[in-house]
């Protein structure tokens, strides 16, 4: 069995690559050539903590994957100079079950969830997209940052967090790193971060929306991938009712995206103002943006094939570039 920490999987996951990567396992997922039980929850209330189960088995362009994730978010973590969440992928062998490798999931978490906004940007956003904003400065937000400078020529970029220190860091880190480009800069308030903004990412774990919809330009697309449960909330329910949403997966979506539970609880829309999964619109099944003007949201809870596919991608490129540590098991 081989180990990939932290530092592994960052290297064995390139976003280009692993956001071609996240395309094919939408694609599978919407096909029907994955096996995906929605991820069991338990709730550890001592700690006002949750602790995630995601299985997952996937057949697409790259042969099979199997997989188990095991994600952990403690909010309380961050008082005492820990990570808001701990995870662990088992990558097992698709056809006999034998355990393959351990692989560090708060990376992989983090890349493979920014690599399917880069998809959906890939898919929806504007071809001329110069402008991005983003929400939350924290680890997930610079992969939010840095997939969507993968698939779009990004010009400036906004960050704006309720902790301006933690903006300012963010701008240190990632300014011109890569894709990403040297014009960052820390947003006042909501209101200044999307003026201009052609791409959104949301990545926050608040519950109330982070910006006003009046506030949005034109055209713009918006990732959120910070709200996974029913009460969680970062889009206005009048920017759902008035984008075309694009999802994972509905049945996820409709049971976790607290975005979506609270824009239906509120009337703004019915379950069917659902458009399509990212998977059939890489399938060609669904139509993209309609139009230059046109609002478009993909809302993301996080499925399982998203996990399965980037352990595969990463204990691949893992054994290419000589990374991990061989245990007997």
């Amino acid at each position: 069995m081989i180990i990939l920490n932290a530092s592994d999987v960052r290297k064995a996951l390139p976003m280009k690559e692993t956001i071609e990567t996240m395309k094919q396992a939408f694609a599978a997922f919407s096909d029907g050539r994955a096996e995906v039980p929605l991820r069991a929850r338990l709730r550890v209330p001592p700690h006002d903590a949750l602790s995630l189960f995601m299985p997952a088995f996937i057949q697409d362009v790259q042969g099979e994957a199997l997989a188990v994730k095991v994600v952990s978010l403690f909010p309380h973590n961050t008082q005492i100079g820990l990570p808001l969440i701990h995870a662990v992928v088992l990558v097992l062998e698709a056809d006999t079950g034998r355990p393959l490798a351990l692989v560090e999931g708060g990376s992989l978490t983090a890349i493979r969830t920014g690599a399917a906004s880069g998809a959906a940007t890939d898919l929806l956003a504007r071809p001329n997209s110069r402008v991005a904003a983003i929400f939350g400065a924290g680890v997930q937000g610079r992969t939010q940052l840095a997939a969507v400078c993968s698939v779009r020529p990004i010009q400036t970029a906004w960050v704006y967090d309720v902790n301006p220190q933690r903006a300012n860091e963010f701008i240190a880190e990632m300014a011109g790193q890569g894709p990403v480009p040297a014009d960052l800069r820390i947003a006042a308030n909501p209101s200044q971060a999307v003026a201009d903004a052609d791409v959104v990412c949301t990545a926050t774990t608040t519950t109330a929306p982070v910006f006003e919809d009046a506030d949005l330009k034109s055209g713009v697309h918006i990732n959120g991938v910070g709200a996974y449960t029913p009460e969680m909330q970062e889009i206005p329910a009048e920017t759902v009712a008035r984008a075309r949403v694009v999802v994972d997966s509905v049945s996820a979506a409709q049971a976790e995206a607290g975005d979506l539970i609270r824009a239906i609880q509120l009337g703004k829309i019915t379950p069917d103002h659902i458009h399509a999964e990212i998977g059939e619109i890489v399938l060609g099944r669904k139509p993209g943006r309609a139009s230059p003007t046109q609002v478009t949201f993909f809302k993301s809870v996080g499925i399982a094939v998203q996990d399965a596919a980037a352990a595969r991608l990463a204990l691949h490129n893992a054994q290419i570039l000589g990374l991990g540590q061989q245990v007997s098991f």
